[in-house]
Formats: C-alpha cells, structure tokens, sequence
C-alpha cells in the first residue's frame, strides 16, 4: 500500500502550542517499523489544484503571509513559510492517496482531514481541505464522478459540508460530538451528532448507520475516511468516551464494508490530542493496518 508522509517538513510552533505535532512523525516510525507499506514524500500542492476549492484571494494571502490577525487566529498556528509548505504538502498527500486508492484499492495520508478550512478561509488548525481539493482533483482529471467524505472525527467537518452542500456528485456523512467544535455545524448530507460520554455502544452504532449511507445512498466510485484518533476516552478535546477497542472495531466497520462493495478507500488521519500521544499514535496506527488489508499492493 502507498502511504504518503510530510512531517519531515517542519512546521515552527511557539512553547506551549497545544498542537502535538510530534504525533506524525511517531506514527511515520512506526508504520515504517511494521512494514505497513511503501513510504512516500507527497509533492506539494499546486496552485492549480488549490483553486479548484480555495478562493484566489485567501490562496494569495497564505501565500504571502498577508493573513489578517482574526485569519490566523481563527487557524490556530502562526503564519510562517513552513505552515505554508506544510499545508501544501499535506494536501498533496491526500491528493496522492486518493490516486493511489484507485488503482490499488486503498492508500493512506500519515497526515490530512483538515476537514474545517472553507473556501475562503481556514480554521481549527485547517488551512486548506484536503479532502475537498483531493476530489476535485480527481474529478477534474475524469478518474471519478461521484465520491464520498466518510468524517469519523469528533469534530464535525463544517468546512467541507459547506464546499459541498450544492454538489449532489459528494455525499458527506459525519459522526462527531453534538456539543464539540465547530458550535455552528454546517449541515451535510448526513450528520449523527452524539452527546458527551456516548460510549463505544451508541458511537458503534452510528458509524454503522453512517458507513451503510456512504455505501447505499453516496454510491461513490472513492470513500475519503477521516479516521480522527480524537473521539478517544483519553483525548484531551474529545468527549466522546470512546474506547481504543471501540475505535478499531469503527475501523473494521468501515474497511470491511467498503471491502464487500469494492469500493477504493484512502484513509487520512483527522484530529488527535490525547493526554499521552503513544495513544493516538496507537489509534491511527489501526486506522493505517486496517486500509492495509484492504489494499492489493
């Protein structure tokens, strides 16, 4: 299976910046240690593929660090050249996993899920959608009509919801924390909003609900799975009371439902906070070994 990484491209944080970075690399290491797959360094994102989602103006302010002050504090990370090659890379990485999901079956980002950046602006530590610009992308080269966003992050992804919401060839489904960030959801096609302590019995139950959606009603020719490590009991931002058992069993659900279809799957990782980061690393790493079965190189 490809499996596309960018955290060699540094991204300066100030002391005490909540962001755990660290986690990519962690996670690098240890897909690399299991021999999950291929490795590969993402090209950048180009403008070109940018602007099929992003506004020429806020692509052009991110560019060259003319971000207003609520701009970069509604992102959450201070501008500076490595956010923008991060930011770029880390697209490139889900655009290059989402190829390579078509012609192996499933791929993954070590990165992604930026799923809060809209067209004209980027927030909670999202400076473009990845995700978003990874379907026009193919899309625009002919390789898929229809797609689907399968957002498994506690977070609901209000930034690709609203680049959508018109767009009857992308069906978006979301399980996320009723009472969590964003506090104005932007509605998508289907959204299953659990309240605080849901646990592993009512999260199961709606990933299975919103996974048999995305199969029958998205009908799509490519899943994009936002597998967030952040509904996690442990997560500091989460809520959800999720189980790390209750997380892998979502992964099975998802690569054993799309598996039966035959539909291609490029996973991308989405959020993760927990209190110590070998957890979300843990999470993720599943999400990763669960695409890998599913891939036919």
């Amino acid at each position: 299976m490809k499996i596309f990484y960018c955290d060699t491209f540094v991204l300066p944080l100030p002391p005490g910046h909540r962001f755990p970075m660290e986690k990519y690399r962690l996670l690098r290491e240890r897909v690399d240690a299991e021999r999950l797959g291929t490795l590969r360094v993402p090209e950048a994102a180009a403008d070109a593929a940018l602007l099929r989602v992003h506004e020429a103006g806020y692509l052009d302010r991110v560019t060259a660090g003319t971000l207003t002050r609520e701009e970069v504090r509604r992102i959450g990370f201070p501008w500076s050249p490595g956010l923008v090659e991060r930011s770029r890379r880390s697209v490139g990485g889900t655009i290059g996993a989402a190829l390579a999901a078509l012609s192996d079956g499933a791929a993954a980002n070590l990165a992604g899920g930026t799923h809060h950046a809209f067209a004209d602006r980027g927030e909670g530590f999202c400076v473009f959608n990845d995700v978003a610009v990874a379907i026009r992308a193919m899309q625009a080269t002919g390789r898929i009509h229809r797609a689907a966003v399968l957002d498994l992050d506690v977070h609901q992804g209000n930034g690709t919801a609203a680049l959508f919401r018109d767009d009857p060839r992308v069906f978006t489904a979301s399980v996320h924390g009723e009472r969590n960030f964003p506090f104005r959801k932007e509605p998508g096609d289907l959204d299953l909003a659990l309240v605080d302590g849901a646990g592993d019995s009512a999260f199961l139950a709606a990933v299975d609900a919103a996974v048999r959606a995305v199969v029958e009603v998205g009908q799509p020719d490519l899943v994009l799975y936002i597998a967030g490590a952040d509904p996690f009991e442990g997560d500091r931002l989460g809520r959800l009371g999720v189980s790390r058992e209750g997380l892998a069993h979502r992964d099975l659900l998802v690569t054993e439902a799309l598996g039966a279809a035959g539909i291609p799957l490029a996973v991308v990782m989405g959020g993760g906070y927990a209190h110590d980061v070998a957890d979300t690393v843990d999470i993720h790493l599943h999400a990763v070994r669960a695409a890998a079965s599913l891939a036919r190189s």
